[in-house]
């Protein structure tokens, strides 16, 4: 199993770039920031010098969306860095949440995704693509290399991803959700004829390693707040008690009133008291290293290629080092 780490831009960006050393060090292989441009500070600029001060971490945003950004500027930006650096990025991609909200626009359309995927990659690795119409190539571009994985959690979104992208991102570490999730994904791809196993399975989700639940449920509290965002959408588009989407997804929302994004991703959300401490142990990963590694265990024997540490919480360097010095090592095997 691979290891990532996932990190906010705040300011300073250096702090950003040591921590992606640390993690480098430490055993991590991917090194994922946040791309919401009004919250952070712009990542493809931090990626250069992160891919600079590294030897073997690949960099990519989890996730990026086709609009915020024209799909020929973002394949650009990735075949430069890959130039510079010897194809060492990897496009997560989605419908866009803060990104797009926070900017006063709505997600993009899954038809809209799709058509950015095939566009990016393609574009990125040197071949033509249609963008809005009109062919387009990037003529400098040789030998590039992008692959690109799509966040998603509703049937449509997963069909989507089986079909079209390289790698599949979910944004939780639940197992029985994974196991659903995990099956649409690989359906659609051989419904697509595709090789299921070929796509790559990336679990995201914030780890925090000691003995004080309590406190490391408050730290990662916010998650289930941010996830919950993308499952209000479900329930309004299948319902509450729908076959579409599991009850074990959609069901601890009903009491989320709205949600703040000037709060989004961080440890105190005020807008996610909502989300009861069942949902932080089972969409997370907490308690003492042992516990991690028991529940990666079963994430990768269900298929799970990469685990995605979400290190938003007052505990970074101390999460790094101890998934460095116990728990990548116990998955090497």
């Amino acid at each position: 199993m691979d290891f990532g780490l996932v990190l906010q831009t705040d300011p300073p960006a250096s702090a950003v770039v040591d921590l992606m050393k640390r993690a480098e060090d430490a055993g991590f292989s991917h090194g994922w920031t946040f791309d919401s441009a009004v919250l952070w500070q712009e990542p493809f600029v931090i990626y250069s010098r992160v891919l600079e001060h590294t030897e073997r971490l690949i960099v990519g945003p989890m996730v990026t969306n086709p609009s915020t950004r024209t799909w020929e500027v973002t394949a650009s930006t990735f075949a430069t860095l890959n130039e510079m650096y010897g194809n060492r990025t990897v496009c997560g991609i989605g419908r866009g949440d803060s990104a797009m909200r926070v900017a006063g626009r709505r997600p993009n359309t899954l038809a809209r995704l799709g058509e950015a995927i095939d566009a990016i990659r393609d574009l990125a690795e040197g071949r033509e693509a249609v963008v809005d119409g009109t062919p387009v190539r990037i003529p400098w571009v040789t030998g590039g290399k992008l692959p690109v994985w799509m966040a998603a959690y509703g049937p449509k979104a997963l069909a989507l991803a089986g079909r079209k992208a390289d790698g599949f991102i979910l944004q939780l570490a639940d197992p029985y959700l994974t196991e659903w999730m995990v099956g649409a994904v690989r359906t659609a791809a051989a419904e697509a004829g595709r090789d299921p196993d070929a796509v790559t399975i990336c679990v995201a989700a914030p780890a925090y390693v000691g003995d004080d639940l309590g406190h490391a449920r408050e730290q990662c509290r916010w998650f289930g707040g941010m996830v919950g965002n993308h499952v209000a959408d479900l329930v309004s588009r299948y319902g509450e008690h729908s076959d579409a989407v599991p009850e074990a997804l959609t069901a601890y929302i009903k009491g989320r009133a709205h949600y703040d994004y000037s709060h989004h991703g961080r440890a105190g959300n005020p807008t996610t008291g909502f989300v009861p401490d069942d949902i932080v142990d089972h969409f997370c990963l907490l308690g003492p290293a042992e516990a991690h590694i028991e529940k990666l265990r079963a994430l990768r024997a269900l298929g799970v290629d990469q685990f995605a540490v979400y290190a938003m919480h007052d505990a970074k360097e101390a999460t790094i080092d101890a998934y460095g010095e116990r728990v990548i090592p116990a998955l090497a095997d």
